[in-house]
């Protein structure tokens, strides 16, 4: 058995191996916005779990619930995709920008290269928090897309 590693060198792409890429566009408008300066990212996919005793056992018993996921990253600012670009569709991510998805709380739908395969699902951006140092001469921020629902890998 032949074990394949999902690996990528940043600033490269290797063979069938893109870097990766958040896209997130909204249902009913023409346009995708990409979020082109991510410095990493983080796939969550946490199930939560009950737990209980019972009397006749000496360890917990426990099964799975619900998991709640989300996409985690962090991005130096980019101004268009940032804050919006002003000559796109009305309504379209690529108008509104991150900023503005996660002002306005836009229903979302994201799109994540994960090697050979693809993440999507919908959900809402949160966690957004500029900031600027002086070891960090450039706005950084953590983005966060909430995910509503399951995430489906193709």
């Amino acid at each position: 058995m032949t074990t394949t590693y999902v690996a990528i060198a940043p600033g490269t792409s290797s063979g069938n191996t893109a870097a990766p890429l958040l896209s997130l566009t909204v249902t009913g408008y023409a346009g995708t916005l990409n979020v082109p300066t991510l410095q990493d990212i983080v796939i969550n996919n946490g199930n939560d779990v009950f737990t209980w005793t019972q009397l006749n056992e000496s360890s917990k018993q426990q099964i799975a619930t619900l998991a709640t996921n989300s996409i985690d990253t962090n991005c130096v600012v980019e101004e268009l995709s940032f804050f919006g670009n002003a000559s796109a569709t009305a309504g379209s991510a690529a108008k509104l920008g991150v900023f503005g998805l996660s002002q306005a709380k836009t229903k979302t739908n994201f799109s994540l290269n994960f090697g050979t395969k693809t993440i999507t699902g919908s959900g809402y951006i949160t966690g957004l928090a500029p900031k600027i140092s002086a070891t960090e001469p450039v706005w950084v921020t953590p983005l966060k897309v909430t995910v509503t629902g399951d995430y489906t890998v193709a």
